[in-house]
């Protein structure tokens, strides 16, 4: 079961995260439980596969929007990086930035999980 201590040890600033969510901590648990599904994710991998680095930004900046909205800073750190590098239309190798992300992503599903 996903609480807000195993948040903060995750080390996202839950108080914030709590503060945007009107201080509810059920509705901001349920919104953090719902992050790994979100389609953006796949989309942000599969953008940046087919060379689309327009189509991988616009998916980067709507998990930028997420993650910083829900206070995720371990999510956010990577997923900033890779919006910047793509906002400037950088051709590089994103698979770092993107294995990052998954990562963060799969430590969230786990503690939705638990």
């Amino acid at each position: 079961m996903l609480t807000l201590a195993a948040l903060q040890q995750y080390g996202a600033a839950v108080d914030e995260g709590l503060q945007r969510c009107m201080g509810n901590e059920a509705f901001y648990l349920r919104l953090v439980g719902l992050v790994p599904q979100d389609a953006s994710f796949a989309a942000l991998a599969d953008r940046l596969a087919a060379g689309d680095l327009a189509g991988g930004f616009a998916a980067a900046h709507a998990l930028k929007g997420i993650a910083a909205n829900l206070a995720l800073t371990p999510l956010l750190t990577p997923v900033s990086e890779i919006t910047e590098h793509l906002r400037a239309g950088e051709e590089m190798d994103y698979a770092p930035l993107l294995a990052q992300i998954e990562q963060q992503k799969q430590q969230l599903a786990a503690l939705a999980q638990a």
